[in-house]
């Protein structure tokens, strides 16, 4: 038992956060975390369609991903420069899309959940504008997937070694780089994966059927995401040039609270159009 409970507590530090490691050149679990996220949404997307859920085209589904990955992206990566650290990248605005550093490939770190979901939002009205598709009825088709891509990205965040708990006694806690692994911390990635992304992908996924309104399926998204990372965010250690702001409260709070007004408003909204 006495093992099993060090081999947990130890566990960050036994994975490296590379597949690969050529020097210069480092690929990351991370970014392929991200790619098993995209890849999983569309997998359940296209068992929807064949099942019948769905008439969209597979071609369709194609290009909307290629629409919905760039505004997950995008808006992430300007999400996080701009709610996290935006004194900074105005004073280094290359190093927001610049990948190096110490002239080593290491990839863009840092990105915003709740970034991607603007970016997600703006790209996926511009796809439906274009292709003269009803914005809500792609909303219903995707949305139960989506949790299940972010579990993922999760992991990701654990692999890496970032976005570490706070500091605990209790055993289901972990060392983590943070502290030169001398600390005990909740595994806040990991309460994240599980809260944030498979349990609320069970609870929408479990409801697909009812959710053909795609305003009600974002809008239940919305506040059960943002429950979910209001409650975790105070597991996680706030980010350190931020610290907690209004109300002792997190960034990841604060627009959590603000992702939460707009699922109870998309839920109004829908009830009164319906």
């Amino acid at each position: 038992m006495q093992t099993l409970l060090t081999t947990w507590q130890t566990l960050p530090s036994l994975i490296s956060p590379y597949l690969l490691d050529f020097g210069t050149f480092k690929l990351h679990w991370y970014g392929l975390m991200y790619v098993a996220a995209f890849a999983a949404v569309l997998v359940l997307v296209f068992w929807r369609r064949k099942k019948g859920e769905t008439e969209m085209s597979k071609d369709l589904i194609w290009k909307y991903a290629e629409y919905g990955i760039g505004g997950i992206l995008i808006g992430g990566r300007l999400g996080y420069v701009l709610f996290y650290d935006l004194a900074y990248y105005l004073s280094h605005p290359l190093q927001v899309i610049w990948p190096f550093a110490d002239g080593e490939l290491v990839g863009i770190a840092g990105m915003s959940f709740h970034g991607g979901v603007v970016g997600i939002l703006v790209t996926s009205w511009l796809f439906a504008r274009t292709y003269k598709i009803d914005l809500w009825k792609l909303a219903a088709l995707f949305i139960p997937a989506m949790p299940f891509g972010h579990m993922f990205g999760r992991f990701g965040n654990f692999i890496n070694g970032e976005l570490w708990g706070r500091e605990t006694a209790a055993n289901i806690g972990m060392y983590f780089s943070a502290d030169r692994f001398e600390l005990l911390r909740h595994p806040s990635q990991l309460y994240e994966a599980l809260g944030e992304g498979f349990l609320i992908f069970l609870v929408l996924w479990s409801l697909r059927s009812r959710l053909k309104d795609g305003r009600m399926a974002v809008g239940l998204y919305f506040i059960l995401y943002s429950v979910a990372r209001f409650v975790i965010e105070f597991f996680r250690e706030p980010d350190a040039h931020l610290g907690l702001l209004w109300f002792e409260l997190s960034m990841g709070q604060l627009l959590s609270i603000v992702m939460l007004v707009a699922g109870i408003g998309l839920i109004i909204y829908a009830k009164k159009k319906n």
